[in-house]
């Protein structure tokens, strides 16, 4: 219990003032625990903000399209997120009438709801007794008890998830989770944590057996794929050649440029690039090389190429959803960060 107490107390004196905290609306909580998956306080925070004042109830998210949820999430990356949120605001509003749940057995049947966002939202909402578990919370339990099983494996889950549980219980749930998330965040960080000053230090495993940045383990992640993309810029008059992406690929159903992926760069797959150019648009097109980027995903790492094209016949196949727009429409259309950072610069040019 002296683990909690402390972990409590500290939370009290140091954590953050942020908008999310001190209500039990569900649908702000979720707002909130969607948005900053896989993303940072400070760059979350103003997308919470422009949701919820576009958007101030579950009804009015539940009515947007995909279009304009896809347009206010761009630059946050993971694009399934803002997705799977369109579709439970829909589902809340038919199947709970508009009225957001706050159960975890209710939220964990939702889209894009896992076991610690229902934990979150539930014990945040209506102070149910479900303990999250989220990197923060990992590392500080692995670190303080010594568990070293991996933690993104099924025993380490299973471990942790029956740790979490015990601790919380008798405790505010509510509270406890957020002060523990917080220690993660702000005191016990993957680097550099503040040792020297921290409240439960004394029975620390890991500083006590100079175990602190080894814990917690992880399993290796699989290697990343490199890919090459060559985007081909084309304008006529006003306007300008998008594409919208398909399903089953990164960034589906934003707007890029026409693409040629390549085994290589278009230097070294000079042959392959040139017979999909040519076969797209004509014998007789022209390319100039624009800028290059290097663009990292989680599991990618994509090198962009951009082209200026001229002489061009289009003939795409007809599965490619192409069209002209002008760059006023182009800035109304959610597209990957890649590209709006390339009109960006090619404005300021």
């Amino acid at each position: 219990m002296a683990f909690q107490t402390e972990i409590v107390k500290w939370y009290l004196n140091h954590k953050r003032d942020l908008p999310w905290r001190g209500t039990t609306d569900a649908y702000v909580i979720w707002l909130s625990e969607i948005i900053l998956q896989q993303t940072r306080v400070e760059q979350g925070l103003p997308y919470f903000n422009r949701f919820l004042e576009n958007y101030p109830t579950v009804t009015a998210f539940a009515a947007a399209t995909e279009t304009q949820i896809l347009k206010l999430w761009q630059g946050l990356g993971y694009y399934s997120r803002g997705r799977n949120m369109l579709y439970t605001a829909k589902q809340i509003q038919e199947v709970y009438d508009g009225k957001f749940p706050t159960k975890y057995d209710d939220l964990i049947r939702l889209k894009g709801i896992g076991d610690y966002t229902a934990a979150a939202i539930s014990s945040f909402s209506s102070n149910e007794m479900k303990a999250v578990l989220d990197g923060n919370v990992f590392r500080v339990l692995s670190r303080y008890f010594g568990i070293e099983t991996p933690i993104n494996s099924p025993a380490g889950k299973k471990q942790f998830i029956e740790l979490a549980q015990n601790l919380i219980a008798g405790q505010e749930p509510s509270v406890y989770n957020q002060a523990i998330m917080e220690f993660g965040a702000l005191h016990c960080k993957p680097k550099s944590p503040a040792c020297e000053s921290c409240p439960v230090q004394s029975d620390c495993f890991a500083r006590k057996n100079d175990l602190v940045n080894t814990l917690p383990v992880k399993e290796k992640k699989l290697k990343k794929r490199t890919r090459y993309f060559n985007y081909l810029v084309c304008f006529n008059g006003d306007e300008i050649l998008v594409n919208k992406r398909n399903p089953g690929d990164i960034w589906q159903e934003l707007y890029d440029f026409p693409l040629i992926e390549t085994d290589d760069n278009y230097l070294e797959a000079q042959e392959q690039f040139l017979t999909i150019l040519k076969n797209n648009f004509g014998d007789t097109c022209t390319i100039t090389p624009l800028e290059q980027k290097k663009h990292l995903l989680t599991h990618q790492t994509i090198y962009v190429q951009f082209f200026a094209l001229d002489n061009y016949i289009i003939n795409f196949n007809q599965n490619a959803e192409i069209k002209w727009v002008s760059l006023s429409e182009l800035d109304e259309l959610p597209q990957p960060k890649v590209i709006t950072n390339f009109i960006s610069s090619y404005s300021v040019n």
